[in-house]
């Protein structure tokens, strides 16, 4: 049977092969979804050069809240800041557990002992956080930076959450993702930056940036 161009249909033809286009696509996703039977917590990563990593993992905690879920998210390099996103937070502390535990880049504290003090400090209470099993979803922002300049070890790291509880949900964020944490990763995003305004001499702007 010859298909008739689409160029030549009329709207009511036009609809009819949209409609039948559409059930076929909707019968090869809905095969493809019920071969997907494999339930797990995730060990996700966002990183690279463009900005959202740390928004889109507290998108993740906003989702959580909304599904009745704990979370708990220690900040590795944010602690010294005020972030809109943690007063808002902090308005659910039956779901949510936050601690700020950064001391700002290491171009700021330009003090090797102290950054690695603090990242030690840091992912201790991560591991508690992770194996405590209080919780659903596990944030732990910017880790990525310490595990870049050798503040805290990769071994350590991969191995304590590649055995992670089974059900819960590891979400890691920063630039420079070591290969072992990609490796290990069920999920990894990387963030392209295409342009940022802080190219052009536009500061950080509150409710964007923090």
């Amino acid at each position: 049977m010859k298909i008739k161009p689409k160029s030549t249909m009329s709207e009511e033809e036009l609809d009819r092969h949209h409609a039948k286009k559409m059930a076929k696509k909707k019968a090869a996703r809905d095969k493809i979804v019920a071969s997907k039977t494999i339930e797990k917590g995730l060990l996700i990563v966002h990183t690279g050069k463009g900005k959202g990593k740390s928004t889109a993992a507290i998108g993740l905690v906003v989702r959580a809240i909304g599904n009745g879920m704990r979370t708990g998210i220690v900040q590795f390099v944010k602690g010294v800041w005020e972030t809109g996103e943690r007063v808002v937070l902090e308005a659910f502390p039956d779901q949510v557990v936050i601690k700020a535990m950064g001391e700002g880049f290491s171009w700021d504290t330009q003090d090797r002992k102290r950054d690695i003090l603090a990242a030690k400090k840091a992912w201790a209470t991560s591991k508690e956080m992770i194996t405590s099993g209080k919780f659903d979803l596990v944030v732990l922002d910017e880790l990525n930076i310490p595990l870049r300049y050798g503040n805290l070890d990769i071994e350590d790291v991969v191995t304590t959450l590649t055995a992670k509880p089974k059900m819960l949900h590891v979400v890691v964020t920063g630039r420079n993702a070591k290969d072992e944490l990609l490796d290990a990763a069920d999920l990894v995003t990387e963030m392209t930056m295409i342009k940022h305004p802080f190219r052009s001499g536009i500061k950080a702007q509150k409710g964007i940036e923090f």
